[in-house]
């Protein structure tokens, strides 16, 4: 039998060994999802609801539990952990708000004896390949409104989440989420190549632009819903009018938060020449006073890498930068010791032909460059593969707004970053994928739309 080994990024200690999923499991798992979608599209969305309610419930009775099992096998501190459950709650309660209006039929026209409605049936079996840096974040965007949209789910969380990845499907069953209509499939890219060999009507994937590619070539030839939730590059920009003190410590927060390992992350700084210099002040200050270390302690900030092969891109990119006559100003190196950790890293006297500001880093690493106004600014940040999120700190909101215009990402900030709102859609531009989560319109791309026309007799 296949299995799966789980290891403490932190300590480099293994966890626990799991019985893995075959390409026999997935197919037989596929088969019973798809038996189960007709029976589970036709439970009233009340009762779909009051589900979901319970699993709300059911997180907040496991927290501690839950938040525990989050730190040991991703390595993210356990106050990030307390967070992240905490923040999917407000996530819950809009999609247990929305879900209902979202997917109701729309009666758009009633007139001479015709009458005209938009239907919002489920797509049917959904494949959801979910990512392990906010694996409740990221899995549950997809699996509530998939669920309440009246589709069936054959999940597979991240090889180093799927502790958490059975977590959330303990607790959907517990919910009265019937076992065939939210399957959890557990191992590393086999399993998800086995799962996408199967019939599907839709495949969401959140991981690397890499991943992503390879998840499109392999649906080639399957007409299905495909999402791909990829990752970012994700530039800041400091106007001379801004407030340099809160914009340093709010994207030093940005750059360093879950270990720099989030796609929206802020990746690269670019700050006017009349303030870089209290600006990188302000900043390494900042950065100075985030603590690492025990991963368990709540005073810890910065934690583990969960993927050991990161240190070597890590390591290569400060590299690059130095040989091509960046500064390190603090960090550039790994931290001796078990586990998988890397110091706060800032580099100063960077440029584009480096790495660290143009491939996707994924740790506690930035790099801020110094240029002379905004249109030096707006085409930097547009240089760039990537789109995700992108934004202006400034006192001055016209000018926010014109920059902010001319960005080409699916998010843009004014004088904050790292966000993200249930209310507002989740997407990308180029490299940073196709597709969206969140708001209504991520509760609808579950759904097909189907046209009605009604002639009275």
């Amino acid at each position: 039998m296949a299995t799966l080994k789980i290891f403490n990024p932190a300590t480099g200690a293994l966890v626990t060994e799991l019985p893995a999923d075959d390409a026999a499991s997935v197919a037989t798992k596929a088969a019973a999802a798809r038996a189960a979608q007709p029976g589970w599209a036709r439970v009233p969305i009340h009762d779909k609801l009051q589900m979901i309610q319970r699993f709300r419930a059911l997180v907040v009775a496991e927290l501690e539990t839950l938040a525990a099992t989050l730190t040991q096998e991703v390595g993210k501190p356990i106050a990030q952990s307390r967070n992240e459950l905490n923040g999917l709650l407000p996530r819950i309660d809009f999609f247990l708000e929305q879900a209902e209006g979202a997917i109701r039929d729309e009666h758009v026209f009633n007139g001479g004896g015709m009458h005209e409605q938009i239907g919002h049936p489920p797509l049917g079996v959904v494949a959801n390949i979910s990512a392990w840096n906010y694996p409740w974040f990221v899995g549950c965007n997809v699996i509530i409104p998939a669920l309440l949209a009246g589709n069936t789910l054959l999940y597979k969380p991240s090889e180093y989440a799927t502790l958490t990845g059975r977590h959330i499907t303990r607790l959907m069953h517990a919910s009265g989420v019937p076992a065939e209509v939210m399957q959890c499939l557990v191992g590393g890219g086999e399993v998800g190549a086995a799962l996408l060999q199967q019939r599907l009507d839709g495949v969401f994937f959140t991981g690397s632009h890499a991943t992503g590619l390879r998840i499109a070539h392999a649906v080639a030839g399957q007409l299905l819903k495909l999402q791909l939730e990829l990752g970012g590059k994700d530039p800041m920009y400091v106007r001379a009018d801004a407030d340099v003190k809160a914009a340093a410590e709010s994207l030093a927060d940005g750059a360093m938060y879950n270990t720099g390992q989030s796609c929206c992350s802020v990746e690269r700084i670019y700050v006017h020449a009349a303030v870089y210099e209290p600006f990188v002040e302000h900043f390494l200050a900042t950065v100075a006073g985030f603590r690492q270390g025990d991963v368990t302690d709540p005073a810890t900030y910065i934690g583990a890498i969960t993927r050991a092969p990161q240190l070597d891109v890590l390591d290569a990119q400060v590299a690059d930068a130095k040989a091509k006559g960046a500064t390190v100003r603090c960090g550039g190196h790994r931290l001796p010791g078990p586990g998988n950790h890397y110091a706060p890293t800032v580099l100063t006297e960077v440029n584009h032909t480096m790495d660290v500001m143009r491939e996707e880093s994924f740790g506690p690493i930035i790099g801020i460059q110094k240029v002379a106004g905004d249109d030096e600014a707006l085409a930097l940040m547009n240089d760039t593969r990537y789109g995700l999120t992108a934004g202006i700190y400034t006192r001055d909101e016209t000018a926010a707004r014109q920059l902010m215009a001319q960005l080409n990402a699916g998010t843009v900030y004014w004088n904050c970053c790292d966000r993200v709102s249930p209310r507002l859609p989740w997407s990308g531009v180029g490299d940073s994928g196709v597709g969206l989560t969140l708001s209504t319109h991520g509760i609808q791309t579950f759904t097909r739309v189907k046209a009605w026309h009604l002639r009275q007799p």
